[in-house]
């Protein structure tokens, strides 16, 4: 959830930042200059809304944990294991294609 608060805000931070970059030499800068719209702030929240879904997911392991533990029944689950490993690499491949195509 940080990691897609800090991708998010840094979107921002540089579309404001591309206002004062927009100059041409020896004039004002031109404030009425609109950046291309980014990606950043989608992926932001996608981020943050996976965050916020694996805490979910987190939370009911543990009670199942919990709960197997106290009946002496425990058995691991490997199921949010994968979904853990498949989205921390989906989002990989995401940054990745999101960088190349901000070059």
């Amino acid at each position: 959830m940080a990691f897609g608060f800090v991708v998010e805000k840094f979107g921002l931070f540089m579309k404001q930042f591309s206002y004062f970059i927009s100059k041409d030499p020896g004039q004002k800068v031109t404030f009425g200059y609109s950046p291309s719209p980014g990606y950043s702030s989608v992926l932001g929240i996608i981020l943050i809304g996976l965050g916020a879904l694996m805490g979910v997911l987190a939370f009911i392991r543990y009670r199942k944990v919990e709960c197997q533990i106290d009946a002496d029944t425990y058995q691991p689950s490997l199921i949010l294991d994968i979904l853990l490993a498949l989205s921390v690499f989906a989002i990989g491949i995401f940054l990745i294609i999101y960088l190349v195509h901000s070059i």
